[in-house]
C-alpha cells in the first residue's frame, strides 16, 4: 500500500498539531486560580486585586513568557537535537544539508523570538512605562 504524498502532509500536521496542543493546554488550566496562586489571569475584580490596565500588562507578561520559555525554548532545543542527530548519521550530501537548514532555522527562530521580546520591552522603557512587568 502506497501513501500519497496528500496523505503524508496531512499526518505532518496533525503530528505538528497534537505536540503544539501538548504544549499550550496546560497553560489554560492555570486560567481559573485565585490571585494569589501562580494562575493566568491576575485579578478577580475584588479591592485586593482589581482588573486594570496593571492586571492586564500582567497578563500579557506572562504570556510573553510563557511562549518565550516554555514553548520556543523548548521547541528550538528539540530541533537542534534532531538536527545534530541527522548530522551524525548523515551519508550523503543531501542528509548533512538538511541537518544544517534544521539547525540555522531553530536558531533563526530563537533569535527572532528574543529579539521581539527585547524590541518591544525596550519601546516601552523609552516611552516611561515603568510597570514591573517589563523586566523579569
Amino acid at each position: 500500500m502506497k501513501i500519497s504524498n496528500g496523505m503524508k502532509k496531512i499526518s505532518k500536521f496533525l503530528i505538528f498539531l497534537l505536540a503544539f496542543l501538548i504544549l499550550v493546554v496546560p497553560a489554560f488550566s492555570f486560567a481559573a486560580e485565585n490571585p494569589p496562586l501562580p494562575g493566568l489571569v491576575p485579578c478577580d475584580n475584588s479591592a485586593a486585586y482589581p482588573c486594570d490596565f496593571t492586571a492586564f500588562m500582567t497578563l500579557i507578561n506572562k504570556v510573553i513568557t510563557f511562549i518565550l520559555f516554555y514553548m520556543a525554548l523548548p521547541i528550538a532545543a528539540i530541533m537542534i537535537a534532531y538536527a545534530g542527530f541527522l548530522l551524525i548519521t548523515a551519508a550523503g550530501g543531501e542528509q548533512k544539508t538538511k541537518a544544517k537548514n534544521i539547525f540555522f532555522n531553530a536558531v533563526i527562530g530563537l533569535v527572532i523570538a528574543a529579539a521581539a521580546w527585547l524590541i518591544i520591552r525596550t519601546l516601552l522603557l523609552i516611552v516611561g512605562y515603568e510597570g514591573d512587568w517589563i523586566g523579569f
